[in-house]
């Protein structure tokens, strides 16, 4: 999760038998990135598994450097998303890092298939960021069908009874994000951790002010009050076939930072990540004590 995950998040996920993710854009350099990679490799139990998310579109410019040195340091796994994973599949594969993709329909699960992924994330309508169109029940039901790779549901998980129905829909595991922003690990501000106590599924809206991409924030007074709509400008240029990829670039950049200041400072301007699983976070807790929750 974009400025969320951490070391200690991931460290206490893997000890309490699940694997932790860290988005790599989470780290300003590569030093730091690197930094992270033998912090977590240092701390990893025997059996546990961890990973980085990539942005492996053109908006992320970082990508190839990122991709470098996760390459040279090691994980188990790396969950891509918004763009081709080609690139990402052929170097993970020769360092004997698996690959799993983000994807929100039965087109883009075939590419990803053909291209060598290891696993489909299935992204449904209830996944909190960016996130897909299509039910739980309907896109997780198709892919596990179609495809001859795993499935793992990614979306609407908030209890344990949300990780049975996705088993049951055909997924062989699940993808769970928003239930760990209010955790004591977390690296956001006590508001964030707070609002995913306080608001609830209810609450969530789809905004196309952050990334250029629709995605899924808390609906804040501040968010009621920017609106959630590109503007007159951004939605000309982004039809204009040779300026919108930088549109989108400037954008992407804007939003990220727009969202880092709300994540780790307290300000007015409140644009909080999140997905409606979070109307089963009833309070802030330790890493363990929510994966218990889902588990048991």
């Amino acid at each position: 999760m974009f400025l969320v995950s951490n070391v200690a998040m991931v460290t206490e996920a893997m000890n309490a038998g699940i694997a932790g993710c860290i988005p790599a854009l989470n780290y300003r350099t590569l030093e730091e990135l690197r930094a992270a990679l033998k912090q977590l490799k240092a701390n990893k139990p025997e059996g546990g598994s961890f990973g980085f998310n990539l942005i492996v579109n053109k908006s992320n410019v970082k990508y190839k450097g990122q991709l470098e040195v996760i390459c040279e340091e090691g994980c188990d796994f790396i969950i891509t998303s918004l763009g081709s994973p080609e690139e990402t599949i052929k170097q993970a594969h020769k360092a004997g890092i698996k690959v799993f993709c983000d994807v929100v329909d039965l087109k883009f699960a075939k590419k990803v298939e053909g291209l060598g992924a290891d696993a489909a994330i299935a992204v449904n309508n209830e996944a909190g960021g960016h996130r897909g169109n299509m039910t739980p029940e309907e896109l997780t039901g198709l892919l596990s069908k179609e495809l001859s790779i795993p499935v793992i549901s990614a979306g609407g998980v908030g209890c344990k009874a949300d990780i049975d129905k996705m088993l049951s829909y055909g997924a062989e595991g699940v993808s769970v994000g928003s239930p760990f922003i209010a955790s004591i690990e977390a690296g956001v501000t006590d508001e964030y951790k707070q609002a995913c106590v306080d608001y609830g599924a209810d609450d969530i809206v789809m905004t196309e002010r952050i990334s250029g991409t629709p995605c899924t924030v808390i609906n804040t007074p501040y968010v009621q009050k920017i609106g959630t709509k590109q503007t007159w400008l951004e939605s000309v240029l982004n039809k204009n076939r040779k300026l919108k990829k930088w549109v989108k670039m400037i954008r992407f950049s804007i939003g990220m930072k727009a969202t880092e200041k709300a994540a780790k400072k307290a300000t007015y301007k409140t644009v909080w990540v999140a997905g409606p699983s979070i109307e089963h976070t009833k309070e802030i807790l330790p890493v363990k004590d929510i994966v218990a929750k889902l588990t048991t």
